[in-house]
């Protein structure tokens, strides 16, 4: 949660407190959304989902890969240790993009790093911002005397 929404709430009209009243459920979905894309990946690497591809070696840099993104995926679902995990999947995006997309180009959309770039963008938030008020995170800090 950032710390604008820590702040007293102003009335506001209009598109304004509309938006500023679906900003909890935007975060949401936003975490949602992403942790379960992510865990497409994880699946596809680790079991060949959907796509009947090949799983690859569970001791490698892509099984590792594979293993992060299952795992992260679920509980960016579950907004469970949702800024631990997010920073890690931030990292594991960039050393991706570096590694896989950078040598093949200078800009993103021709090396096709955009999803990657983008996945960083979205994690580094959730590591910064927290899960939100719809988590299991919420639950676990309510619960603490």
């Amino acid at each position: 949660m950032s710390r604008r929404d820590d702040a007293p709430k102003t009335q506001q009209s209009g598109l304004s407190g509309i938006l500023d009243s679906l900003a909890p459920t935007a975060h949401a979905v936003l975490r949602i959304g992403a942790g379960c894309l992510f865990l497409e990946h994880g699946l596809v690497k680790l079991f060949g989902w959907i796509t009947n591809a090949t799983p690859v070696p569970l001791m490698s840099l892509m099984g590792l890969a594979g293993v992060l993104e299952t795992v992260g995926g679920v509980m960016l679902i579950l907004g469970l240790l949702t800024r631990p995990v997010a920073f890690i999947l931030t990292g594991q995006m960039v050393v991706a993009y570096l590694m896989v997309h950078a040598p093949q180009g200078l800009w993103p959309i021709q090396n096709k790093g955009e999803l990657a770039l983008l996945y960083a963008l979205i994690f580094a938030f959730l590591a910064t911002h927290g899960a939100g008020p719809l988590s299991l995170d919420r639950l676990r800090h309510r619960r603490r005397p």
